[in-house]
């Protein structure tokens, strides 16, 4: 049992959280593949009604289970700091893919006490599958115990990443995609950074990275890796948390070739404060 404020009915985190993972869920799986409302928030950046409907049925259960936990969350919520007992939301994430049919996004639940992820979960409603990880108590999907791939070598390796909504940006991260290319066993641009973490968790994925995130991106995928025998860092190779914005999920033997491989290709590493709002 984790550290955590008690529920009003009782129910430990997991199971609140499950249920608001899973009636979010309901309300993905119900429009998928439907005609739904697309506004655009940046270039390349959607939102959906479905997006919004996805977050008030997340927020519902969580706010009438927890009255004295904050918010932040990506539609409504988003400028809330991360102090004492924040659930961190991201009732979508893979916007892009749900508007153009493509089954790969999921609903990130993170449980916050100051900047330390203390419970995580992220769900994919079109497979029902469930990834969660509580502080010091390893990381499950489905109830099965995960961990991190055992390969070690880039050569061997299976790497995703994403390129955000910029377009300079996205220019940067393809430059470093082309030498990567050839050292690799293959590369995915996958379109949901919080699932792709989660896939790195349960060993799907070899390695994931991005240059640009947001907390509801990375919060539940920074503890899932974590129990997994993983580690989520910057670029620079610290611990991540759910205030960094560019990330390396791996294998701790396989995430340190890669920050070699960064160094022997003078990827600038330079950390950034706050990214572009229409990063993703």
């Amino acid at each position: 049992m984790i550290d955590s404020p008690r529920s009003i009915s009782g129910r430990e985190v997991l199971e609140v959280a499950d249920s608001a993972a899973r009636q979010a869920g309901t309300v993905i799986k119900a429009h998928f593949h439907g005609h739904n409302q697309v506004k655009v928030k940046g270039r390349s950046n959607l939102v959906t009604q479905v997006d919004m409907l996805a977050e008030q049925a997340v927020l519902s259960i969580l706010t009438s289970e927890y009255p004295i936990c904050k918010v932040l969350s990506e539609e409504t919520h988003n400028a809330t700091e991360l102090a004492g007992y924040t659930w961190v939301v991201d009732p979508l994430d893979g916007t892009n893919n749900f508007v153009f049919g493509i089954p790969f996004l999921c609903v990130n639940i993170a449980l916050v006490k100051d900047s330390e992820v203390v419970f995580g979960l992220t769900y994919d409603p079109l497979h029902d599958e469930c990834f969660y990880a509580q502080k010091d108590s390893g990381s499950f999907l489905n109830g099965q115990r995960i961990r991190v791939s055992k390969r070690s070598r880039l050569e061997a390796a299976i790497v995703g990443f994403d390129i955000g909504y910029d377009v300079k940006w996205g220019e940067e991260v393809f430059s470093l995609a082309r030498p990567l290319r050839p050292k690799v066993h293959s590369i995915r641009v996958m379109g949901s950074a919080a699932l792709s973490l989660a896939y790195v968790a349960c060993g799907r994925l070899d390695l994931y990275f991005h240059k640009y995130l947001y907390p509801w991106d990375i919060a539940p995928g920074v503890l899932l890796v974590k129990e997994a025998d993983g580690m989520v860092s910057d670029w620079d190779g610290q611990a991540a948390t759910p205030l960094t914005h560019q990330i390396i999920g791996a294998g701790n033997e396989l995430r340190q070739e890669f920050l070699r491989w960064l160094v022997t290709c003078g990827v600038e590493r330079k950390r950034r404060t706050k990214p572009c709002r229409d990063d993703a």
